[in-house]
């Protein structure tokens, strides 16, 4: 990427966003990274580079923002989650729609010349095979963040098939890191067992022992954004969303994995209406095509995960390990 190139994150308080952020303005220079949000980010990001207070709705305001700072990347990181969107479908739906709908837009008349959106694996269903998904299978989401992932894919391969807009997306496994909060994911529950072990040695799991989920450690997810991002255009073979793979487990495998660290650690578990979204999603996920095209491949399994995430959060917490 050329540094005459400047980047705006739509999202950058949220989970992915503040790191994402850090890394790019390392990558490229603060001054090259807009970061925006409708709240705050956190204060590494608001004193590091420039910030812009924006409502991703308001097509206005994202105009004027591209234009002010000659931005030719964006980065649309703001979403409501599948937990969150259960509770408010219709809000849902119209942010994550319309955000990318504005995007997308702006790039077609030429204000934008490379666009990332995050995909996830909501995108699959009760019907989509559970073990080792492939890239190509049956997509029915049986959520609204789901549903707005789906059609989401297919709006960005439309607008490079039809105008050549430059869309670029991975399919997120759960996404696990410490630096930020997660907002409101059904794979929540693997960010909260660290800071509840931490803290109080004890964690009731909202989904059950032996649920299988792909997760992926910050780290990996942040570097697999940059890859697909830098990799160049002829690498990119496909434009809706690319499986994306770190590990998989269980609330019980990784609550065993902390028990090495503190050995006294104990979890119980109390199942709420994240269990049947979790149950329509896959146990692992095969990204073969992201490892061929641009030769992704993920660097932590669960026990250097876990270790990782053990000693930065206990510093962070200013708790003993």
């Amino acid at each position: 990427m050329p540094q005459t190139d400047t980047i705006l994150v739509i999202g950058s308080s949220g989970q992915i966003g503040t790191e994402l952020v850090m890394n790019l303005r390392e990558q490229f220079g603060s001054s090259h990274v807009v970061a925006s949000d409708l709240k705050d980010a956190a204060p590494e990001v608001m004193e590091s580079g420039p910030f812009e207070t924006l409502d991703v709705l308001d097509r206005q305001r994202l105009h004027e923002i591209i234009s002010k700072y000659k931005v030719t990347q964006v980065y649309l990181l703001a979403a409501l989650l599948s937990a969150t969107a259960e509770q408010n479908p219709m809000f849902a739906w119209k942010l994550n729609m319309e955000s990318l709908f504005h995007v997308l837009e702006l790039a077609r008349e030429g204000h934008i010349k490379k666009i990332y959106w995050p995909s996830s694996i909501a995108v699959f269903g009760l019907t989509t095979p559970r073990d080792n998904t492939p890239q190509f299978t049956s997509i029915e989401p049986s959520t609204i963040y789901g549903i707005s992932k789906q059609a989401g894919e297919r709006w960005c391969e439309w607008y490079y098939k039809k105008y050549g807009v430059d869309t670029r997306s991975l399919r997120y496994p759960g996404l696990i890191g410490w630096k930020s909060a997660p907002g409101g994911g059904t794979t929540d529950y693997a960010v909260h067992i660290f800071h509840e072990a931490l803290k109080n040695n004890q964690y009731t799991s909202f989904l059950s022992e032996n649920t299988m989920l792909p997760m992926m450690y910050m780290p990996d997810a942040i570097r697999a954004t940059l890859e697909i991002m830098d990799a160049p255009a002829e690498q990119i073979r496909i434009r809706g969303g690319y499986n994306l793979a770190g590990m998989s487990f269980s609330p019980a495998e990784i609550a065993a994995e902390i028990r090495k660290h503190r050995p006294d650690f104990k979890i119980d578990y109390a199942p709420d209406f994240r269990q049947q979204i979790a149950d329509s999603w896959p146990r692992s996920i095969d990204d073969s095509e992201a490892r061929n095209h641009w030769n992704w491949k993920p660097e932590f399994d669960l026990d250097k995960m876990t270790s990782d995430m053990l000693i930065n959060l206990s510093k962070k917490l200013t708790v003993k390990l």
